[in-house]
């Protein structure tokens, strides 16, 4: 390269930068003309190359065409307004989708509230509220639970007045059943979700406040087949196809005959493990309503029969998603909520 062919790249590049009105094209100038492999870059380089006598010359002619274009450029540059633009980091896509904020949920508990109130609609089973505060009467005189029975004890239940008072909160949900047939005549098909209170030692499979299920159905020739089969069809359709469901002998103050409602273990499948009792896991309580509760709301026992059950919805939720604490329900650990 000579002094004629600087003189050449001069006006070349003075005639581009002219013809440059957006910042990509000056930035694909600078590349041309300053990048590592632009020409002005290439030019410097070629110095050393130039005899001896002529070195000074040109070398001083290189810096001059460097610093005239290098002026005109930076004059570019603010004619655009890209002076200090340069990113200082990743460039960001407007193109992408937005991140959103973090959106609740309806907590694990109410999940399978849901869940299983939805269940029991498609079933014919109508749901109803019923007071956590409740009486003696309802909570145990009318399911037939005597006085010198232990479940009266002080001791095992909140009452919130005296004794003699006669006010606790309910130790169990069965007292919607007292009052849903004190208001009406059979036929009767209730279900009802809430929570009771029992004074008992929080552990892992124990709390003083917990919530129940309790459905009951009267009506005229209700049998244990009845009960059987609804329990059949809540199984599956709760638990899955697979799980299967059985009753065993028990005793309830309210119910006559009493069984004990279990499914198959869901971790062995029912083949037996640690964590199961021979392949079953206990669900809940249920049987035929006692004759002596229909009379203490006044249905005759001779005339309609029928059955009640109900079960721990921590119980449930715990069998259904293998949950291994109660606790975690209520200590509201987001890494825990978050994967329901």
């Amino acid at each position: 390269m000579d002094i004629a062919e600087l003189n050449n790249l001069s006006a070349q590049a003075t005639k581009e930068l002219q013809a440059v009105t957006s910042p990509q094209a000056l930035e694909e100038y600078r590349l041309k003309y300053f990048g590592k492999k632009g020409l002005v870059s290439l030019a410097r380089a070629s110095i050393g190359k130039i005899p001896a006598d002529q070195r000074a010359n040109f070398g001083q002619a290189v810096n001059s065409l460097a610093g005239s274009l290098e002026a005109a450029f930076a004059e570019k540059q603010q004619q655009l307004g890209t002076v200090g633009t340069k990113a200082s980091g990743p460039m960001f896509d407007v193109t992408l989708p937005g991140t959103g904020p973090a959106v609740g949920r309806p907590h694990v508990l109410t999940q399978t509230i849901q869940e299983l109130s939805d269940i029991f609609g498609r079933m014919g089973f109508e749901v109803i509220d019923a007071p956590e505060v409740e009486d003696e009467w309802h909570n145990f005189q009318a399911l037939n639970i005597p006085l010198e029975h232990p479940a009266r004890d002080p001791l095992e239940n909140f009452y919130i007045n005296s004794v003699e008072q006669n006010t606790l909160l309910r130790s169990q949900t069965s007292t919607a059943q007292i009052r849903a047939m004190e208001k009406r005549q059979p036929p009767v098909r209730v279900v009802h979700v809430g929570r009771v209170y029992r004074p008992d030692t929080i552990d892992a499979t124990h709390h003083m406040m917990f919530l129940q299920i309790e459905c009951l159905y009267i009506d005229r020739g209700i049998t244990m087949i009845d009960l059987k089969s609804t329990l059949a069809q809540f199984t599956q359709a709760y638990f899955g196809p697979d799980v299967k469901a059985r009753l065993r002998p028990s005793y309830f103050p309210f119910t006559e005959p009493s069984a004990e409602f279990d499914i198959t273990c869901m971790i062995c499948n029912g083949k037996g493990c640690k964590s199961c009792n021979g392949g079953w896991k206990e669900i809940g309580g249920c049987g035929m309503v006692d004759p002596n509760v229909l009379q203490m709301v006044g249905y005759d026992p001779e005339t309609v029969s029928g059955f009640a059950f109900g079960f721990g919805i921590e119980r449930m939720a715990m069998r259904k998603h293998n949950i291994k604490d109660i606790r975690l329900f209520t200590e509201n650990d987001v890494r825990f909520l978050q994967q329901f």
